[in-house]
C-alpha cells in the first residue's frame, strides 16, 4: 500500500510500516549473480570448560602438552585456566571447516585424561567462583598484561559471568561480491564501500539478530548453584533438582544474567560510518569510570586488580552481539587496524553452545549464519542513533526471556508498531529461501534450501527451536546431569575418531613451535611491566 502525502511542496511516498524491508531488488540481483558469492570465508571459535568427572570445573592448568595458550594457532584459553577455546583458520568449504574444528576437538579429547569438555554455555557446578584460575599466559609483558585484563574482568563483573561459553562465527564475503556489488558507486574507494557494506549488515543484525537466539538459544536454564546469592528480577521456575528455568526462554547467556553489562549502554557507539565507530569506541578507552576508580589500579598490597580506571581497559572488553574486525599487525590495536585496512570480516557472537553436537555448532547454523548475513548485506538498513540502537535490544530481550511464547510480539526500533514473530521470521524465510536457491546453484547442490526446511519449521513449531528441545532434557536430568551425560558421551565419540585433516604430528609440532615463540617473546623484553604499560596507553 502507497499512500501520498504533501511536505514542504513535493509529494514523498510513504510506504506502510512493516518490519521486514523490501529486499526484492537485491535479491533480483544476487540471483543474477551467483557466481559473485564463490568464496565466502568463514572461521570458527569454540570455548568450552574443562571438567572433572564429578561435573566441577577442573583446578588443573592448561595442559602443558597441548602447548602455549599465548601463542598457539588453534587452542588457546579465554577468561580462565580451565576455560579452553578452540580456533579454525580462515576456510572457503563448510564441510573441510567443521572437520577441522572436529580434529581439534579429537585431538583434546584424547589427552584430557579424565577431564571432560563441558557441552553447553551455562556453567553448573562451582564451589566458589573466586577460585577460579585466571588464564596463565607466562611471564612476557604481553602474557602479564592478557591475564591482568582478565583480572580487571573479574573485579568488575564477577568470574561466573566470565566462564559462561559461546560460539564466535567469523565471516566475509568475497572480493567478486564486493566488487560486482558496489559497481558504479562514485567517490568511494574500494575499501571504504567495503566498509560500508559490512556496517549495513551490522545494522541490519542489531534489527534482526534476534532470530539467531529464537532458533539456536540452548541457555534457557541455569543451575541454582550459578547464582550464588546473587538476586534477580527473573521469575524462574524451581525444578527438584535444582534448575532455575524460564519457561519460553532461549538464551539466558544473552540476558542481563549472562554475558551483557549495562554500563556499556550509554558509550553512544554507532554502526553508521567507521571513523565514527573507532571515534567513539577509542574514547571509552580514554573515559574514566567513577565505579573503577573507586576500585583502584592497585590494592593496599600494590597487587594488580585492572589495567586502568577507564569504561574499557581495552577495545575488546566492549560487549557486543557483532563486532566489526580485521586481523592486527603486531602490537597494532583492533580500531586501528580499522583505520588502516578498512574492515576485513565480521565475528558473529550471539550463538549458545549446541548441546546437540559435539563441538557446540553444527552445519545447520553455519549454512544460517551465511544466508542470514548475505541477507543483512543486501537489505536496506537506514542509519540508526545510539538511542535506536538501545531500543533494538528490547525484541532482543524479549526472545531471549520468552521467545517461544504464544503470540509474541516484536516492534520495529523505537516505533509503538507491533509485528507477531512467528509472521517476522516466515516472512524472513522467503527472503533466505531465494539466496540458498542461489548458493545452491551456484554449488549444485540443495544443502543450503534443505537447512531452510528444517529451520523454517520452527516459527510454526516453536518446539523444535533448540532452547525448547533442550529445556526438555535439562528438566528432565537437571543441568549437571545432563552435561555429564553429553560431556561423557561425546567424549567417547570424539576420542575414537580418527583425525580428517589434521594429524598428531601436526599437533605435536604445533605445541612445540607455541613455546618456542612465547619463550622468544619472553626473551624479548625489554621494559618493566609497568612501562610497557604506559607505552600502550
Amino acid at each position: 500500500m502507497i499512500n501520498i502525502m504533501l511536505n514542504n511542496n513535493k509529494f514523498f511516498p510513504k510506504r506502510e510500516v512493516n518490519l521486514i524491508p523490501d529486499v526484492s531488488q537485491a535479491l533480483s540481483w544476487l540471483e543474477a549473480h551467483p557466481e559473485a558469492m564463490k568464496g565466502i570465508g568463514r572461521g570458527i571459535e569454540r570455548e568450552t570448560l574443562r571438567v572433572k568427572p564429578d561435573g566441577h570445573l577442573a583446578t588443573s592448568g592448561h595442559p602443558k602438552s597441548l602447548g602455549s595458550a599465548l601463542t598457539h594457532k588453534w587452542i588457546t584459553t579465554d577468561f580462565a585456566e580451565t576455560l579452553l577455546e578452540f580456533i579454525t583458520p580462515v576456510d572457503r568449504d563448510i564441510d573441510h571447516l567443521l572437520a577441522f574444528l572436529r580434529d581439534i576437538h579429537r585431538h583434546v579429547s584424547r589427552d584430557l585424561g579424565a577431564e571432560r569438555m563441558w557441552p553447553m554455555s551455562m556453567p553448573c557446578l562451582i564451589d566458589d567462583s573466586d577460585k577460579i584460575e585466571l588464564a596463565q599466559y607466562g611471564r612476557s609483558n604481553i602474557g602479564q598484561m592478557k591475564t591482568l585484563y582478565r583480572q580487571g574482568l573479574k573485579n568488575r563483573y564477577g568470574a561466573l559471568m566470565q566462564v559462561i561459553s559461546g560460539v564466535h562465527y567469523n565471516f566475509s564475503l568475497p572480493l567478486s561480491f564486493w566488487q560486482a556489488w558496489t559497481d558504479g558507486k562514485e567517490g568511494q574507494s574500494s575499501t571504504d564501500a567495503i566498509s560500508e557494506g559490512y556496517l549495513r549488515l551490522i545494522r541490519n543484525y542489531y534489527r534482526f539478530g534476534w532470530i539467531i537466539p529464537y532458533l539456536f538459544g540452548a541457555s534457557p536454564a541455569v543451575c541454582s548453584s550459578f547464582l550464588q546469592g546473587k538476586e534477580t528480577d527473573l521469575p524462574f521456575e524451581r525444578t527438584e533438582n535444582g534448575l532455575l528455568y524460564l519457561p519460553y526462554a532461549t538464551s539466558l547467556r544473552l540476558s542481563d544474567l549472562g554475558y551483557t553489562n549495562k554500563s556499556q549502554s550509554g558509550l553512544g557507539i554507532t554502526f553508521n560510518n567507521l571513523p565514527d565507530y573507532v571515534k567513539a569506541l577509542k574514547a571509552a578507552i580514554k573515559t574514566p569510570s567513577e565505579e573503577y576508580a573507586r576500585m583502584g589500579v592497585k590494592d593496599e598490597q600494590g597487587n594488580w586488580l585492572q589495567l586502568n580506571t577507564n569504561v574499557l581497559q581495552i577495545e575488546n572488553e566492549l560487549y557486543a552481539p557483532i563486532r566489526p574486525k580485521r586481523v592486527t599487525r603486531s602490537g597494532e590495536n583492533p580500531s586501528d587496524a580499522l583505520l588502516r585496512g578498512g574492515i576485513e570480516y565480521i565475528e558473529v557472537r550471539s550463538l549458545d553452545i549446541n548441546p546437540f553436537s559435539p563441538t557446540g555448532v553444527d552445519e545447520n547454523q553455519v549454512r544460517f549464519l551465511d544466508l542470514f548475513l548475505i541477507w543483512c548485506t543486501l537489505a536496506d538498513a537506514p542509519e540508526m542513533s545510539s538511542e535506536e540502537l538501545l531500543c533494538t535490544r528490547a525484541n532482543w530481550n524479549r526472545v531471549i526471556l520468552e521467545g517461544r511464547k504464544p503470540g509474541l510480539m516484536l516492534g520495529i526500533g523505537c516505533e509503538e508498531a507491533q509485528f507477531p514473530l512467528a509472521e517476522v521470521g516466515k516472512n524472513l524465510f522467503k527472503d533466505l529461501q531465494r539466496v540458498a536457491e542461489t548458493l545452491d546453484r551456484q554449488q549444485g547442490d540443495r544443502h543450503y534450501q534443505a537447512a531452510c526446511d528444517r529451520l523454517a519449521a520452527s516459527f510454526d513449531d516453536p518446539d523444535l527451536t533448540y532452547s525448547a528441545r533442550f529445556l526438555t532434557a535439562l528438566k528432565e536430568n537437571g543441568l549437571a546431569g545432563t552435561g555429564l551425560a553429553l560431556a561423557e558421551q561425546y567424549h567417547a565419540q570424539l576420542a575414537n575418531e580418527q583425525l580428517e585433516i589434521l594429524t598428531e604430528s601436526d599437533f605435536e609440532q604445533e605445541a612445540i613451535r607455541s613455546n618456542v615463540s612465547q619463550q622468544e617473546i619472553e626473551e624479548s623484553d625489554t621494559l618493566s611491566f609497568e612501562d610497557f604499560l604506559k607505552s600502550r596507553s
